[in-house]
């Protein structure tokens, strides 16, 4: 992340949204770098830009980052990349990957071992986007960095 400094010395007002991306081979072990990512992005938006990051916003995003990148290593040949994007209060996790056939969430099945990963982001994420791209596909959640006593994201948009 890059952060605008102004003539005296003091930080400019951003206009861009703060951001984190990352490309990974698509092995296995690629999870949990994207994971390290998100958490360091989120950490560094709380502690050198001082918005406020709720523990649960942390472990939502964790976890998604985690589900997302994982399908991706599991059902598409080859790279993955991952773009953290923070705007109004909202933290967007974007996971690209070769594979062109969207996601869809499995039949309930309460004996169906695994395949969870889109129900749980559906269930954690405000918002939620699946789109084709030229090649292959690019898959995008969003989730709130304060938590709302009452459970309301008023206002909130989808990406």
């Amino acid at each position: 992340m890059e952060q605008a400094v102004g003539d005296e010395g003091q930080a400019a007002q951003r206009t861009d949204p703060l951001s984190a991306s990352a490309a990974y081979d698509g092995s296995s072990s690629c999870i949990g770098d994207a994971r390290r990512l998100a958490t360091g992005f989120l950490t560094e938006v709380q502690a050198v830009h001082g918005l406020p990051v709720s523990e649960r916003a942390l472990g939502m995003t964790q976890l998604v980052v985690s589900e997302l990148v994982t399908n991706a290593v599991k059902y598409a040949p080859g790279p993955v990349m991952l773009d953290l994007q923070l705007s109004e209060g909202m933290v967007r996790v974007s996971v690209w990957d070769s594979d062109p056939v969207l996601p869809d969430v499995a039949d309930t099945d309460p004996e169906r071992v695994g395949r969870h990963g889109l129900e749980i982001t559906l269930a954690v994420s405000q918002a939620y986007e699946v789109r084709r791209e030229p090649v292959g596909k690019r898959v995008t959640a969003v989730i709130a960095l304060a938590d709302d006593p009452d459970g309301d994201i008023a206002g909130r948009t989808a990406p």
